[in-house]
């Protein structure tokens, strides 16, 4: 049975990463959601279902499309879900017998290093050559900026040259992708595990997700990734991804302690929708905050103060 799981899911997974060539506004979508078949698989069944799954889909797309396909499709899509989805069911016995699951704010922190690799990776498939690498980087985002400026998107200062100015900022390109790949590898992780629980499958009880936070450690890990962001080579690539992926997580963890905060209070409904509606419509403005709102909490322990413990299990 878990050979044939593993197969469909790597199949359909394999068919949302190839619509993207349509270039359609809905390939993006569908091509994002590409790794929820993966997750289904490994958490419905086991890991072992998510990595034949890997296998499968990177077989498909390097016989459909091309080998560098299917080696993007393994390092940027299959390997990262399966990692996850094998460590949120990860579980040990401690002293007294009880079951202890893999904590969430480990797994977040684990989502932002793979989603790191994985803009490495999906960098290399490009190029092994950094400076061919940005170069292409450049030249996207120049396309991309003379593009805006001639809809009226955007207005640019005339003695602005739009060359020097994607020269600038390719260099920080791997900081968004980075934090994108967090979040595309979260919600798919969410809706795959809602998916497998309603089915009755998922073997780790449901956390409570609005108590994560992150460790203390990923202070240190991301101060690490700053210093070494200023290396112009692929460490300097991995290290602004990381930058990048480590921010998401932060905003993440900004977002639990929302939800946290809320709980029981008349208002928490008005001010969830107030939140998640402004993350669309002014993103630029609200990440930062609730990136800053998780790192607090996790240097200052913010929950631990102010919030009676999260209700019991039912």
């Amino acid at each position: 049975m878990i050979p044939v799981v593993g197969i469909g899911a790597g199949l359909v997974a394999a068919l949302l990463f190839a619509v993207v060539i349509t270039g359609s506004p809905l390939s993006a979508l569908l091509y994002s959601a590409s790794p929820l078949p993966i997750f289904i698989a490994a958490l419905g069944w086991n890991h072992r279902a998510g990595l034949i799954a890997t296998a499968a889909g990177a077989l498909a797309v390097a016989v459909a499309l091309s080998v560098k396909g299917g080696v993007a499709f393994a390092l940027i899509i299959g390997l990262p879900a399966w990692w996850i989805a094998y460590l949120a069911l990860l579980a040990r016995t401690d002293e007294r017998g009880v079951l202890e699951w893999y904590p969430l704010g480990k797994l977040m922190l684990w989502i932002a290093g793979t989603a790191a690799l994985a803009t490495v990776g999906s960098a290399l498939v490009m190029t092994t050559d950094y400076d061919t690498y940005r170069g292409a980087v450049a030249r996207m985002i120049e396309t991309l900026l003379n593009e805006m400026v001639r809809s009226r998107m955007i207005a640019l200062p005339a003695d602005m040259p739009v060359k020097e100015l994607a020269d600038s900022l390719a260099p920080a390109v791997p900081l968004g992708i980075g934090a994108s790949f967090v979040t595309t590898i979260t919600l798919n992780l969410w809706l795959a595990a809602k998916a497998v629980a309603i089915s009755g499958r998922l073997p780790r009880p449901w956390p409570f997700i609005p108590g994560m936070t992150l460790p203390r450690v990923t202070l240190l890990i991301l101060l690490g990734a700053g210093v070494l962001a200023a290396l112009g080579n692929f460490v300097g690539l991995a290290a602004m991804a990381l930058c990048g992926a480590l921010f998401a997580a932060f905003m993440f963890s900004g977002l639990c302690l929302l939800h946290d905060l809320s709980r029981g209070r008349s208002w928490r409904l008005p001010m969830l929708i107030s939140v998640y509606v402004a993350l669309v419509v002014m993103q630029a403005v609200l990440t930062p905050l609730l990136a800053l709102i998780g790192l607090a909490d996790t240097v200052f322990g913010l929950r631990r103060r102010a919030l009676p413990p999260p209700p019991a299990k039912s």
